[in-house]
């Protein structure tokens, strides 16, 4: 078994190089310990709370106790499928903000800058506003990743928009173009009513050019020769074996699992690694370092006249549902529902959004539950740039032990203050003319915890991850003690070795980690084959002309 390329990992970043790879005719493995992502659970984009509750679909990973949050064990729920992450997550699409990038590039990933990365924003997307405006000259017209925006029938979508503007924030058209703060639609990964996954996007059509192969197998470890990196070891059907890479082996596993492989290869903390009787070939101690997430809470309004989604929370609804997307691809089947979005900025001073919202016209958990109340809608909401840092290390060196992961969540005192302040705002956002005809009362955290401290006990216990684990493996300057790989993606102190996932992010960006994700896929894969980057974009990104003073 061997390839010029070996890829750990079919999920986002993963599929898109397997892509790129093929159309410049490498062969290549891919990797995968997940099954088939072929059913309705995975391709029908209103029934994402299943895959991610399934454990045929997830790793299952959960967090260690988090001190800061009552010991409460968090779910991490990473995709063990075709498709990674990209199968089983909530489908929204953003690409970050500008000043993002500008960090990763000013913490030491040199060429990683807005202007480099928008390129490949573009490359990577085509782009349908369904009608509703957005920034053309900022999008891409002709990749293999299909973004859309849902219908925006219900509403409460645009009650959302207008309270936002009636709050005094900014509205945008397209918060992924050239201004991402304020009120606007939100933008999926749907395509003609399916989930436009990684696998959808970019691995089935690299498979049928003949030049890529997925693997169904455990990757057990890095094989690495006098410093150079040649194979993957790995199991399957009871049996270990190698696979040879004849140019380059890339991790494209996770930011739980990338890391894990590393220390299993014996690149990591040179204590750690000993302390589990692996011997040391690169003496990393950033591996599995720079743990971050976004937390958020979902702020839950009862409503007064039954327009949300509430009445299709039944057996026979759902069933109704499911039966017009089986059958025409269309209906409530087929969007995530987060159609509108924002972006907003927690306090003057700050020169970019720190707070983002998801908007539901429902109240409900993402494990399912709906809100006892009923009918109800809801907006997720949290801070964007949390100071805390946690980390990922090994339990065993045995490669089927789950890794430790600690978030570290709230650990630093600021994330509390800028919770609150989350709270604070979206009540005066509900309290908003446009919602008046909507909202009967508040279901959570509940009209009548008001003080600081009220607030803190409800954060403790509520705050739930919004998915988004990052930056275990970070890129930085190549004499970087605690940089894990250098500005092309290489590990070192390792020769043919990559890691090209969200685990190589300096710092996690303004909202969800897909798109970021499938960017680094695509820009890594330029890298592999030795081409030139693609041309610095020229674009100047929308800012908030009196940041320093005002809020909003």
């Amino acid at each position: 078994m061997e390839a010029e390329f070996v890829i750990v990992g079919a999920g986002s970043a993963g599929c898109a190089m397997a892509y790129r790879l093929a159309e410049a005719g490498k062969t290549v493995l891919v990797i995968e310990h997940g099954g088939s992502d072929m059913g309705p659970f995975i391709q029908m984009p209103a029934a994402l709370s299943y895959p991610m509750n399934m454990k045929r679909y997830d790793w299952g990973y959960r967090s260690e106790p988090e001190p800061h949050l009552g010991g409460r064990r968090l779910a991490c729920p990473r995709g063990k499928v075709i498709g990674g992450s990209s199968s089983i997550n909530g489908m929204v699409y953003v690409r970050g903000h500008a000043m993002d990038y500008e960090h990763w590039e000013e913490s030491g990933a040199r060429g990683w800058s807005y202007a480099d990365v928008l390129p490949y924003f573009k490359r990577m997307e085509t782009w349908h506003h369904n009608g509703h405006g957005g920034d053309a000259a900022w999008r891409g017209k002709d990749g293999p990743l299909h973004v859309s925006r849902g219908p925006r029938q219900n509403p409460l979508f645009d009650a959302f928009v207008q309270a936002g503007r009636q709050a005094g924030y900014e509205l945008t058209d397209d918060y992924n173009g050239e201004k991402q703060e304020g009120f606007g639609p939100m933008e999926q990964t749907v395509w003609n009513g399916r989930r436009w996954s990684a696998a959808n996007a970019y691995l089935r059509p690299a498979q049928r050019s003949g030049k890529v192969r997925v693997i169904r197998a455990l990757a057990r470890r890095v094989v690495i020769e006098e410093g150079h990196a040649t194979g993957v070891e790995i199991s399957r059907g009871g049996r270990v074996e190698v696979i040879r890479a004849g140019r380059e082996v890339v991790l494209t596993a996770s930011s739980i699992n990338s890391p894990k492989l590393l220390m299993l290869s014996g690149i990591g903390p040179g204590a750690h690694l000993a302390e589990h009787g692996i011997e040391v070939i690169a003496d990393r101690p950033g591996v599995g370092q720079n743990l971050q997430d976004h937390l958020e809470l979902y702020i839950q309004m009862a409503a007064s006249q039954p327009i949300t989604l509430f009445k299709h929370w039944n057996l026979f609804s759902k069933a109704m549902i499911g039966a017009q997307w089986l059958l025409t691809k269309r209906g409530m089947g087929a969007s995530n529902q987060f159609e509108s979005a924002a972006f907003i900025r927690s306090k003057p001073g700050v020169a970019y959004p720190d707070i983002q919202y998801h908007f539901l016209p429902i109240a409900v958990r993402y494990d399912g539950q709906a809100a006892a109340e009923g009918h109800g809608f809801q907006a997720h909401t949290g801070p964007m740039r949390s100071k805390s840092r946690g980390n990922v290390s090994l339990r065993s060196a045995d490669p089927l032990a789950d890794p430790v992961i600690r978030f570290n969540y709230m650990s630093h005192p600021e994330d509390w203050d800028d919770f609150r302040t989350c709270i604070r705002l979206t009540r005066e956002i509900f309290g908003q003319e446009a919602f008046k005809p909507f909202v009967k009362h508040e279901i959570q955290p509940g009209a009548e915890l008001q003080t600081d401290e009220q607030l803190d006990a409800f954060i403790a216990e509520h705050a739930e991850s919004a998915y988004h684990p990052c930056g275990t493996c970070r890129m930085g300057a190549a004499d970087d003690r605690h940089a894990v790989v250098d500005p092309e993606a290489r590990v070192i102190g390792v020769k043919g070795l990559r890691v090209a996932d969200s685990s190589i992010f300096p710092r996690i960006t303004n909202g969800n980690l897909n798109a970021p994700s499938i960017m680094v896929g695509e820009k890594v894969s330029d890298l592999l084959l030795g081409k030139a980057p693609l041309a610095r974009a020229n674009e100047v990104p929308w800012m908030h002309p009196n940041w320093q003073v005002a809020q909003r």
